[in-house]
């Protein structure tokens, strides 16, 4: 086995030791002479490990009561549509847009709601912040992206809303540093980047936000619905659960979110400085935003981007390639990713630089 540091945006890294328990109980689990896989959700045992990962989660987020706290199917795409129609039924909401993915949340909600954009950063090629913002008072929620994952964009400050409550789409950045979650009125997080598997979306609601949910609905789409059956309205995504549960055990084992953002602002901090300083290559973000999670860069000369691709991978340095609508590279240091990936990649870059500057 050869495993390499894994660069890539998600489905990403999970930590080796979540990786080697699940390996260790992937034929039997906790003693029930199954797998988790195969053990009914509705048992015991599973009905277990769910109540104590939301125990886990709200104590790793310092979660306030007057939450729910769901483990959904889906990825974060699905519930750009779903949201609007749990919450927003028959009224407008602001989407802030800082790149891809908020563009996509608002265009999926344009089917179920009034979509108003309240900021946005288009024109700056999304490579900062919005210049401004402008709220409407009466909107059912304002949207945004905290992190946007293909450009590399983070808010790192909460804009003012004005009391109108705040659903965010952390996908690629919950629990990589504490957040105050009663600034929030919905958090929801594909799980393919800092929690787990890819399949599962976690999602934190107010309870006040959980009664909008119009009966009308189908159950299935309806969080209330979900949340009165402690989200097993159907067969949940039992081993995406699972996994996360164990994330969530590794989490607290590390020190728990506190330690795991000082470790994140360092190895942001260490990859941008030797970025910055190298000549070679260049981040076309603002630094009052750039992202902890999501690190795109260019070389000097594209030309020799599929020379560096190919040279990377072969020194383990995996998943390097940017996105495809902005091209160049970038590397993904979730939680997962330890400094000494960061530490690879920068001597990497600097061999390569020598070698073709």
């Amino acid at each position: 086995m050869s495993r390499g540091y894994n660069f890539s945006s998600g489905p990403a890294a999970l930590p080796e030791p979540v990786l080697a328990q699940a390996r260790d109980e992937l034929l039997e689990w906790r003693g029930a002479r199954a797998s988790v896989m195969e053990i009914s959700h509705r048992g015991k045992d599973f009905i277990a490990l769910a109540e104590e990962s939301e125990r886990d989660l709200r104590a790793l987020m310092a979660i306030p009561s007057g939450y729910k706290v769901l483990f959904l199917q889906g990825g974060a795409t699905q519930h750009f549509a779903q949201i609007p129609m749990n919450f927003a039924a028959g009224r407008s909401a602001d989407y802030v847009v800082t790149g891809s993915w908020g563009q996509k949340a608002a265009k999926e909600a344009k089917a179920s709601c009034t979509v108003r954009i309240a900021g946005s950063s288009e024109s700056a090629g999304f490579r900062q912040l919005p210049e401004r913002y402008s709220f409407d008072p009466q909107a059912a929620f304002v949207h945004l992206t905290p992190n946007e994952t293909i450009g590399g964009v983070e808010l790192h400050v909460l804009p003012d809303t004005a009391g109108v409550p705040i659903v965010a789409d952390m996908s690629s950045n919950i629990l990589s540093r504490p957040i105050d979650v009663s600034k929030y009125g919905v958090i929801y997080a594909g799980a393919q980047k800092n929690i787990g598997a890819s399949g599962l979306v976690v999602m934190i609601v107010r309870d006040d936000l959980l009664a909008r949910c119009p009966s009308s609905l189908p159950n299935i789409f309806n969080y209330s619905a979900q949340a009165k059956e402690g989200s097993m309205l159907n067969t949940p995504n039992t081993f995406g659960w699972y996994l996360a549960s164990l994330v969530f055990k590794w989490l607290d084992s590390e020190g728990g979110v506190a330690r795991m953002g000082e470790i994140n602002a360092a190895k942001a901090r260490t990859l941008y400085d030797y970025i910055d300083g190298s000549g070679f290559y260049s981040n076309p973000i603002d630094k009052a935003c750039r992202s902890r999670m999501n690190v795109p860069f260019r070389l000097a000369d594209e030309a020799l981007d599929e020379t560096f691709l190919a040279e990377s991978e072969a020194a383990g340095l995996l998943a390097l390639k940017g996105h495809r609508s902005v091209g160049g590279m970038r590397a993904s240091i979730y939680n997962a990713m330890p400094m000494a990936g960061v530490q690879a990649l920068i001597a990497f870059m600097k061999d390569f630089a020598k070698r073709n500057g």
